[in-house]
């Protein structure tokens, strides 16, 4: 059954900068057409470390009923994510952790997303992004 909308893509990060900052590089570098991102980055009160409560708010404001990418930056982060899709009732249906880079992740994600695939191949592009060669 195919689902209406993009998928949306959240950056959650330890640091709320952080996060805005891939998310717009994301946004930007998947040029005029693009997917739903959001950051969730950071305390509630601007300090380092991962709010489950932002994750949640910012899954559900780029959930277009496609399913929703989530990338991470390190464990605890991971680990809320975890606790969060444990539960039932609070991210969207579709809501699934990605494992990628964080930065190449994200804006493999985001292009990909903005293209219209779906959860699998925007999950797949993410993933790839670990083969990415520098050298």
């Amino acid at each position: 059954m195919a689902r209406e909308g993009r998928v949306g893509v959240v950056v959650v990060s330890h640091s709320g900068p952080v996060a805005e900052a891939v998310a717009e590089l994301a946004r930007g570098l998947a040029g005029l057409t693009t997917a739903p991102v959001a950051p969730a980055g950071g305390t509630r009160d601007g300090g380092l470390g991962t709010s489950a409560d932002l994750v949640v708010e910012a899954a559900r404001a780029v959930d277009g009923g496609a399913g929703v990418a989530l990338l991470v930056d390190l464990g605890s982060a991971v680990l809320t994510v975890k606790a969060l899709l444990a539960e039932d009732d609070e991210l969207p249906a579709g809501t699934r952790l990605v494992d990628a880079p964080l930065v190449e992740g994200a804006v493999a994600a985001v292009v990909t997303a903005a293209t219209g695939a779906d959860l699998d191949a925007v999950a797949a592009a993410a993933e790839e992004a670990y083969s990415y060669r520098k050298v």
